[in-house]
């Protein structure tokens, strides 16, 4: 077969195929297209489900250790100290000679002192210690404002270390009387006053120790022991309670170097009200006697040494070997206590006191004498 027509040959077949296929797409788009349409269903819209209670969120628990913190922080004892600031006042002392002959030259300061004093009422009545106005002649006090008022001494009472001062000046604030009863180790108390001469200050701290003794400062000895800085010139402050009221006269410290290292000691409120009333009164502190000595006892208690002879403990019937037990309401736990609660009664005053003899108890009322001025125990303030 020639070329030209063999290729004319396959130019037909390839045409022929060409509309083979035309003639298909267009037969099956006619059926695509002739086809009845086919519903579809519209998305199916489900009812919300109900809400689920779902437990509230719980509240945000505190750090324990920094809210006490928090609340500590915010703690303030400005009502306490406006309450109580007005009645500590500043006590001057001075011991004086006179120069020349008849005093013709004047007066010489030989010696100066300085410490505070508590005002217990209106009439100008104001505490401090006996060691702040100590052999002085010459006595003033400073009120708050610094107004400088001469101060009259109206008697001392060594064996407690009280001082009672009478000031003419008006406008004095009473201080508060608190119930030291009530008193508790590990209230806070403050320390008003003025060390070491820089001027009315606060200090704070907590109640150490209660009924503190065996100090060897006073011959009566029943301390209120607190860290709250006492230095000198706190001597005859105010250790007042959180509420601003009375509860101990600042007396003295416990140091090594002569600074406050957190031991000092204040004279219980109810103690200091009576030496004051005596002092106001009679203008000394008549002190109660039973004449007995005592030593340690097997337990607890006083053992009775030695009474002396015609003494109020031998008219009423105490024996040596007799162990004293209780003294009035106070039980006695040591020696010492004994010597103590005479000391703070007053002569006349009946007092039964339980002892234990031969192994059985019974009780021996007891009027006390009257006994000479006991010499107060030297020691540093």
């Amino acid at each position: 077969m020639p070329r030209e027509a063999r290729v004319n040959r396959l130019f037909v077949l390839l045409l022929q195929l060409a509309l083979a296929a035309l003639v298909g797409f267009a037969a099956a788009r006619y059926a695509i297209d002739s086809q009845p349409p086919v519903a579809v269903a519209p998305p199916t819209i489900l009812p919300a489900p109900p809400p689920v209670a779902l437990p509230p969120p719980a509240a945000p628990v505190a750090d324990a250790s920094s809210g006490a913190t928090g609340a500590a922080l915010s703690v303030s004892f400005r009502a306490a100290v406006q309450r109580a600031a007005p009645s500590v006042l500043t006590v001057h002392s001075a011991r004086t000679a006179a120069r020349g002959p008849f005093g013709l030259g004047g007066r010489t300061i030989l010696s100066q002192g300085l410490g505070s004093g508590v005002v217990i009422d209106a009439d100008g009545d104001v505490l401090t210690n006996n060691h702040v106005v100590e052999g002085a002649n010459q006595l003033a006090v400073a009120l708050p404002d610094g107004t400088l008022r001469p101060a009259k001494l109206v008697g001392v009472d060594p064996d407690s270390d009280l001082a009672l001062l009478k000031v003419d000046a008006a406008g004095l604030h009473a201080i508060a009387i608190g119930d030291v009863k009530s008193l508790a180790v590990g209230d806070v108390v403050l320390a008003v006053g003025n060390p070491l001469g820089v001027g009315q200050t606060v200090t704070q701290g907590i109640v150490s120790a209660l009924g503190r003794k065996g100090i060897g400062i006073n011959p009566i000895e029943n301390f209120i022991q607190t860290d709250a800085s006492i230095n000198p010139g706190n001597s005859g402050g105010a250790l007042i309670d959180a509420a601003g009221q009375l509860v101990g006269i600042n007396s003295a410290i416990l140091s090594r170097g002569g600074g406050s290292e957190g031991i000092g000691f204040a004279i219980p409120v109810d103690l200091a009200q009576k030496v004051a009333a005596s002092l106001k009164k009679q203008g000394r502190v008549a002190r109660g006697w039973l004449g007995v000595s005592t030593g340690p006892a097997p337990r607890s208690g006083a053992l009775v040494v030695a009474v002396q002879q015609g003494s109020p403990a031998n008219r009423a019937g105490l024996a040596p070997g007799d162990v004293i037990v209780r003294f009035g309401d106070r039980p006695i736990e040591e020696p010492d206590d004994v010597a103590a609660l005479t000391l703070e009664l007053e002569p006349g005053t009946k007092v039964p006191i339980e002892v234990q003899r031969n192994g059985k108890r019974q009780t021996i009322d007891v009027t006390l004498g009257t006994r000479p001025p006991l010499r107060r125990a030297q020691s540093g303030r």
